[in-house]
């Protein structure tokens, strides 16, 4: 008798890309990603019979003739693409591809942040960035976030130019780790960590704040790494490269009080062009918006600014726009 996940793996096999990618969009993440940890499997194979109960038990009927057909990787990714769009598809593959290679600080991925990066923050930086290289990336991000700033820019750099790990080195680190982390090892193979790709994504997590204390740092020791990772992030000082059209698109998602609130952290240049894509009468309501407001802590600027910088990656990752991939949170903007 097959199991649920086989069964759900066989109907997304007999239904094709494009139907199956429209049934994904009514699942959770976790719900995906179980469904695909089957059918990702690569030169997965699913028995006919296996298939015809499937679409028998959806109430459809199967016209394959074939005695099985085939997933794989590159059917995984197609699907991930047209389900959730090809930056969110790539990421929850990302988790599939070494789901199986079961991680000493999994543990972490539910725990306090706070506490995780007060239970760090006392080892070596590169330590701390290979634990961060097996989370993801959002909560590497509010992990990091939490730590002082000096241990912040030590652990971007080692980020940054990490690349493969071995076992024996994971082991050991998670040895040294164990009574902190209370967790077991288990890698079957070496696994990609870390590398600009993964801090790119931590980076695009973390605060404008924090972004910017980070950027400060390096530019004046590693100019090159921070040219390297702007070119692969979108910040919200990015929004003045974004065409009219996209621009007027990406404002009619953004809540007018977080549109105001952010533009008093904006650049001149960066508010003009808002102000061009508005009509007269928006455009006057947010000029009074943003005197009305007044002074406001940096910290609640940057969190309106991040909301921007979210409403343009999710019409990105829906394919409705094209965009390019770049203080001291309690000081007063005015």
């Amino acid at each position: 008798m097959s199991t649920g996940l086989e069964k759900a793996s066989a109907l997304l096999l007999g239904l094709g890309v494009d139907r199956s990618s429209r049934v994904l969009q009514y699942l959770n993440e976790g719900e995906i990603e179980q469904v695909l940890l089957v059918l990702g499997r690569p030169g997965t194979v699913v028995p006919a019979d296996i298939r015809h109960e499937a679409l028998k038990e959806a109430c459809e009927l199967s016209t394959s003739e074939k005695a099985d057909m085939r997933g794989g990787i590159e059917y995984t990714r197609q699907l991930l693409a047209r389900a959730v769009g090809p930056r969110r598809g790539t990421e929850i593959l990302e988790r599939i591809s070494v789901h199986q290679q079961i991680s000493s600080f999994d543990m972490l991925k539910n725990a306090n942040t706070t506490e995780v990066a007060t239970l760090l923050q006392e080892e070596m930086p590169q330590t701390i960035a290979l634990v961060l290289s097996y989370l993801e990336a959002k909560v590497a991000a509010d992990i990091l976030t939490s730590m002082p700033k000096e241990t912040q820019i030590e652990v971007t750099l080692r980020l940054a130019a990490m690349d493969r790990v071995s076992p024996q080195v994971v082991q050991q680190v998670e040895k040294s780790l164990k009574s902190k982390l209370s967790s077991v090892i288990n890698e079957a193979d070496f696994r990609a960590t870390g590398g600009v790709s993964f801090l790119v994504k931590v980076l695009n997590q973390v605060d404008r704040g924090a972004q910017k204390s980070i950027f400060d740092a390096l530019e004046t020791t590693n100019a090159k790494l921070v040219e390297e990772i702007r070119a692969n992030m979108f910040t919200f000082d990015d929004v003045i490269k974004l065409d009219d059209r996209t621009m007027q698109r990406v404002l009619r998602d953004i809540n007018k009080a977080d549109l105001a609130l952010a533009m008093k952290g904006a650049t001149d240049r960066l508010r003009e062009r808002v102000f061009a894509n508005l009509s007269e009468r928006a455009r006057e309501n947010l000029k009074e918006e943003i005197e009305i407001l007044g002074p406001q802590l940096a910290k609640n600027v940057y969190t309106a600014q991040r909301k921007i910088v979210d409403v343009c990656r999710s019409l990105e990752e829906s394919g409705e726009i094209v965009i390019a991939g770049g203080g001291g949170e309690n000081e007063v903007i005015a």
